[in-house]
């Protein structure tokens, strides 16, 4: 019997790395080694007891990485911005990454986003968007073998960031989103797994290329509009201008201490940096 080839997963008991984990395990081809800083989570046991090998490792550790690598066929490598708020951090960990995977005969597919700060020529800087694109550069720098997915936004934001919020002045709800008429481009986690599988199933199709990925691209209106027809509640595009928009909250950018406007803001940037805008951005695939 041939033994699977062995694919790691770091980000593993996050919501992309966990929902490529989880496909992966299905395959008939493919094992997967799990990275977690804490193999004792719940999200690390789902994958534990769907076959999965779970590996403690951190990418701060760069004494931890280069054994886990060891006797892999590929790696699915995706680093969380919103961990610690630092594009210095997540630059550092992507680099530990390409680093340890100079000597190894593996295939990367890399969680990317584009560097909006070249693409702009320094007119704008998204910290999301850019450590991403400068570890997608460093990578390629390096000859390591890797593709890039840069993912639209997740549909999953409706739950989170994005949640409808109720209207003070009627029965009715408001998203707070401020694109105006410009559709924004969005997919779910669960979408990414058959295109990732796909890359790993054909690597040489991919390899050194940058794949843009979304589901659809609508209004803010528009997504309301499905939201409402899906909850049975009036939801409506609240119209938010910039302005208005920067002066929210947002928790995640208040606890690490770094102004809730500025981390607002450039997401809403980033998003502008869609298919029909002057930046030249990566293909989208449309699944």
């Amino acid at each position: 019997m041939t033994s699977k080839k062995i694919i790691v997963v770091f980000g593993a008991t996050g919501a992309q790395g966990g929902s490529v984990a989880r496909a992966i395990l299905k395959s008939k081809n493919f094992a997967v080694r799990a990275v977690t800083r804490d193999v004792t989570q719940p999200n690390a046991l789902v994958l534990r007891n769907l076959g999965g090998e779970l590996v403690k490792g951190d990418l701060n550790d760069e004494a931890s990485v280069k054994p886990i690598l060891k006797d892999a066929y590929a790696a699915f490598v995706v680093t969380n911005f919103w961990d610690h708020l630092s594009k210095k951090k997540e630059v550092y960990q992507g680099k530990i990454v390409a680093d340890a995977a100079k000597n190894l005969v593996l295939k990367h597919v890399y969680s990317g986003l584009e560097n909006v700060k070249w693409l702009t020529g320094g007119k704008l800087e998204v910290l999301h968007f850019d450590g991403k694109g400068e570890m997608e550069e460093y990578f390629w720098s390096t000859g390591v073998p890797m593709t890039s997915i840069r993912l639209a936004a997740y549909f999953e934001n409706f739950l989170t960031m994005w949640k409808p919020m109720k209207a003070r002045d009627g029965d009715y709800y408001t998203l707070a989103v401020p694109m105006g008429d410009i559709p924004t481009d969005g997919i779910s986690v669960a979408d990414v797994v058959a295109v990732v599988s796909s890359i790993f199933n054909s690597p040489e199709e991919f390899l050194g290329k940058a794949v843009g990925l979304s589901a659809e691209a609508l209004t803010i209106q528009q997504y309301a509009d499905v939201l409402s027809k899906s909850l049975g509640k009036e939801v409506r595009d609240a119209k938010i201008i910039p302005h208005a928009y920067k002066k929210l909250g947002f928790p995640a950018a208040e606890e690490k201490k770094i102004p809730s406007s500025t981390l607002k803001i450039s997401m809403i940037r980033s998003l502008l940096i869609s298919p029909t805008s002057s930046c030249p951005i990566s293909p989208l695939f449309h699944t």
